[in-house]
């Protein structure tokens, strides 16, 4: 059980090495406000830590290093002071606020826009439905020239997609084209709707009420082959470069090698409940082991799961990063 002092000694170091890269020593803490004690005081409290396993030692300095346990004493204790705080990113509700922009722009735009600012790589993962079968299609009408198509699978999976309706059609006629897909597709693999309608729109009657909506049929099956793909978006993986610790050929290549081979998806999980900071050797990826990954998984109104995630160095702003992406979970959370 730590005191209080050692609470904010350990607090201050890794709020200095996250700031500078550079070990820290008792000379550097003395000079922070909130550590009112004496260098002894202060060095016997980073002795006893670093005995505990909060922190390291470096071979080429006096100063001390968080260790992964110090790291997660520290972002346990952002999590505690987050709960009583409000946060409020108007950037990221301009972007969730634009109605052009279906679910998964929305998502992507604002994780491109944490990327940005942060400096790190981000990732947006959802829900594969590609070996799923379809029980049910929905149309449901939204404003001006937008509409959104539902699609429910067996294990009770929901996707949606937004599409523009095509200039001279009803609403109407939209719900009747879902509806003759709805009996087409029924029980059908998600994989093979293509080939599905092929078959079934060599029907003459079918071919025939379709032809005059040619724009709509492909707008509807483009938005199933989407449904479809195993959805991610990466960015700013190039931020890596800019980082310190990544200034070593070797890990930058197996760093790019894990990104191209898409095992980086391996470590974001849609499934998780609640958020999860896997720091260091946590990452079962070689190449993710002097980083920090931090996921937390969505669910959007219509049950539609996903998970979005950072990349960084071990020494990440915690403090910055963990209240920005819950606050995008719960703009995705409002959304169908």
């Amino acid at each position: 059980m730590l005191s209080q002092r050692q609470k904010l000694v350990l607090k201050a170091i890794v709020e200095e090495y996250v700031r500078t890269n550079e070990p820290v020593g008792s000379r550097t803490l003395s000079k922070r406000t909130e550590l009112n004690f004496s260098p002894a005081t202060l060095r016997n409290d980073m002795a006893d830590l670093e005995e505990l396993g909060y922190l390291e030692k470096t071979h080429t300095s006096s100063g001390r290093l968080p260790s992964t346990m110090g790291y997660h004493f520290y972002v346990e204790t952002i999590m505690k002071e987050k709960a009583e705080q409000d946060y409020d990113f108007p950037m990221i509700d301009e972007i969730f606020h634009r109605q052009d922009l279906s679910k998964e722009q929305a998502i992507n735009e604002s994780m491109q826009l944490v990327a940005q600012l942060t400096n790190y790589a981000t990732l947006v993962l959802g829900n594969s439905a590609n070996n799923q079968r379809i029980k049910k299609l929905q149309f449901v009408a939204l404003q001006e020239q937008f509409a959104l198509i539902l699609m429910i699978t067996d294990t009770g999976y929901v996707e949606s997609k937004k599409i523009i309706v095509p200039e001279g059609l009803s609403f109407n006629e939209i719900e009747k084209v879902v509806n003759i897909l709805d009996e087409i597709l029924h029980d059908c693999l998600v994989s093979e709707i293509e080939a599905k309608l092929n078959e079934e729109l060599k029907n003459e009657e079918i071919m025939e009420f379709m032809a005059y909506r040619e724009d709509l049929v492909n707008a509807i099956v483009s938005a199933f082959q989407e449904m479809a793909t195993e959805k991610y978006h990466l960015a700013g993986q190039s931020n890596m470069l800019l980082q310190p610790e990544f200034q070593d050929i070797e890990k930058v290549k197996d760093l790019f090698d894990a990104i191209e081979k898409k095992e980086i998806l391996k470590i974001v999980k849609c499934d998780e409940n609640g958020i999860s900071v896997r720091i260091g050797d946590e990452n079962e990826i070689k190449a993710l082991q002097d980083c920090t990954v931090i996921t937390v998984p969505y669910e959007s109104k219509s049950g539609e799961k996903g998970a979005i995630s950072i990349f960084g160095p071990k020494r990440m702003e915690y403090s910055k990063i963990i209240p920005l992406l819950e606050y995008i979970a719960k703009n995705i959370n409002k959304i169908v």
